[in-house]
């Protein structure tokens, strides 16, 4: 009878492991998978020649305004 007792509990040592082990994995491929963080907002800034609203890292400033890339030489 002690046995049969101590296989019982060996089965359900390794079914518990074995269940550990996937809940773990489980939770590596869920942060694997989620998405970036969204990036933090940026000032908008208008366009001084075509009005086009643009981010601020994106804009060139030519003889003290403020130009999108279309007209940053002109």
């Amino acid at each position: 009878m002690g046995k049969v007792i101590f296989w019982i509990v060996v089965i359900f040592a390794v079914l518990l492991c074995l269940r550990l082990y996937n809940i773990s994995q489980q939770k590596r491929r869920a942060r694997k998978d989620a998405a970036p963080p969204p990036k933090a907002a940026e000032a908008m800034v208008r366009c001084e020649r075509c009005g086009v609203y643009l981010p601020r890292s994106e804009a060139l400033l030519v003889n003290g305004n403020l130009r999108c890339h279309d007209h940053g030489g002109a």
